[in-house]
């Protein structure tokens, strides 16, 4: 599954998602039927070779700037790439902004590929609780006036369930 994702990693591509009788949750470049399609967010930032500073909490390299936008500081700190969520865990979803938000711009998340009403205008919200699967990140900024936006580099995260056959799970 993760190779099939890191296909995707250098541009915006389509994914197919779909959901075996199981409950496991399988993502294909290929069409199947019954099967969700997700268009991607830009540029991944997962996988191991990945040298930005996300992995200890601060974010990527600064993002070249778009004409109107001008943030020294634009890639999204929380969660970082390929980190990996248990259960209920709750996820947090940050963006570092710097300077802040101006009144005539407008912050977009993106869960892979599926726009969130959740974050709109916020830098940092929790996400609500997502099935076990493999999801994407990302946030665009967008100037109202000009029409200029920017997206962050997109991340990708894990959400396991414990198994139903868990001893965690057995009645006494």
């Amino acid at each position: 599954m993760l190779a099939t994702l890191a296909a995707f990693a250098g541009q915006a591509a389509v994914v197919y998602k779909w959901t075996d009788a199981d409950g496991v949750v399988h993502y294909s470049d290929q069409p199947v039927p019954g099967a969700e399609r997700i268009v991607t967010a830009g540029k991944s930032s997962a996988g191991p070779a990945s040298s930005s500073g996300a992995a200890s909490g601060t974010p990527a390299a600064k993002k070249p700037t778009v004409p109107g936008l001008n943030y020294s500081q634009f890639a999204i700190t929380s969660p970082v790439p390929d980190q990996t969520f248990f259960g209920d865990e709750v996820i947090g979803a940050r963006l570092a902004l710097t300077p802040d938000l101006k009144p005539n711009q407008t912050i977009t998340w993106h869960l892979s590929g599926k726009e969130l009403d959740e974050g709109a205008n916020l830098t940092q919200f929790s996400l609500p609780h997502l099935d076990r699967g493999v999801y994407v990140i990302a946030a665009t900024l967008t100037d109202q006036t000009t029409g200029a936006s920017q997206t962050t580099d997109s991340v990708s995260f894990f959400v396991r369930q414990p198994s139903l056959l868990s001893p965690a799970h057995q009645k006494p």
